[in-house]
């Protein structure tokens, strides 16, 4: 073989070499940033308190607001009795009473409980009026009852109470006062139904869901990526796939904010190898308490994980969001916060979640 033929097979090579490790730097470069691995923690030590990670599977998903006493939480009484559960409320509640001709059992009234907790979309509750303390309660075993009184929510997210469902209301209270031998007594359909419209009509005014995308500014995230970059900001992992949560400082609320990416990414065989270029991060305004500052909170957690994460900041649009942008919204909230304060359903409240749900 020539000098000339050597010589031309060594630069062959060398090219060849150069176009297979330029291919490999540039897969390697478009790959989504991984999490990177971390040490085993030490084990804990014990405490007589309540572990870190109940709070974290409590509050993982938002549980719609109602007026049942959940058995399965009785080991969390403690943490969530303040807001366990909304009482009904002529505020927000279409209510019947029920009298006794005598003194009626738990057990009694929990058997003449109707199957359902619902009327059409709106949640249907009884309170019995406690013989031992005289306060309207939801109905126990072991207590005894001197009266009762049913309610329907006037309005939710689903919209106002309307006629066909007042009247299963009705039919239901009807059938619940029957099998105690008692007599029912129910406000008028007309003024139910416009009390639900007026509330259903203040309700969709004032609700509020905010909403921000972080968006990738080169190179993409894997979801392992974004769980590691959202936890050390105190997000914790959902019961959702693709979805993460901010727990709320006060045992029993709602999360404060809400961080999602794709669920099919989540689930992938390898989610590694997959590659996300948007999250969202939300914030359901009427469910989480002022007192959390919780807009304050997204606009925070926003900036750092986009600044983390190399990311940018956009609307529905895709407009970036700018600080003076998020100070306006934040002075529209504190209006908002206020009105709902004068109406008393309070963002975070009993109330204002069951209204808002």
């Amino acid at each position: 073989m020539s000098t000339l033929q050597i010589s031309l097979a060594v630069a062959g090579g060398l090219v060849l070499a150069g176009v297979v490790a330029h291919s490999a730097w540039s897969t390697r470069k478009n790959l989504p940033k991984r999490a990177t691995p971390r040490e085993p923690a030490p084990e804990p030590a014990p405490s007589a308190g309540v572990p870190l990670t109940l709070d974290a599977d409590a509050l993982a998903e938002r549980q719609e607001p109602s007026f049942d006493t959940d058995s399965g939480l009785q080991a969390l009484t403690q943490l969530t009795l303040p807001d366990r559960r909304a009482g009904l409320d002529i505020l927000i509640d279409a209510m019947a009473s029920v009298a006794l001709e005598s003194v009626v059992s738990g057990e009694a009234a929990l058997a003449a409980m109707p199957n359902t907790r619902r009327v059409g979309s709106k949640p249907f509750g009884v309170e019995g009026l406690s013989v031992a303390n005289g306060e309207w309660e939801f109905p126990a075993a072991g207590h005894r009852y001197s009266a009762f009184q049913c309610g329907v929510q006037l309005a939710n997210r689903t919209g106002a109470l309307n006629q066909i469902e007042y009247s299963e209301f009705v039919i239901t209270t009807q059938a619940f006062a029957d099998a105690l031998d008692g007599q029912a007594e129910f406000p008028e359909m007309q003024d139910e139904v416009a009390r639900a419209r007026e509330l259903d009509q203040f309700a969709s005014a004032h609700d509020a869901q905010l909403s921000f995308t972080l968006r990738a500014n080169r190179t993409a995230w894997s979801p392992g990526y974004v769980q590691q970059s959202a936890a050390r900001l105190g997000f914790a992992t959902g019961a959702i796939p693709g979805r993460m949560v901010l727990p709320a400082n006060q045992p029993g609320h709602a999360p404060i904010l809400g961080l999602a990416f794709d669920t099919q990414a989540a689930m992938a065989d390898d989610p590694e190898q997959t590659a996300l270029r948007e999250l969202t991060l939300s914030l359901d305004v009427p469910q989480v308490l002022r007192s959390e500052q919780p807009f304050a909170r997204m606009c925070e957690l926003a900036i750092a994980l986009a600044g983390s994460m190399d990311g940018v900041i956009i609307d529905d649009n895709g407009n970036f969001i700018r600080p003076e942008a998020m100070e306006g919204i934040h002075a529209d909230l504190e209006l908002l916060y206020d009105t709902l304060d004068g109406r008393d359903l309070s963002a975070g409240s009993a109330l204002g979640r069951r209204l808002f749900s």
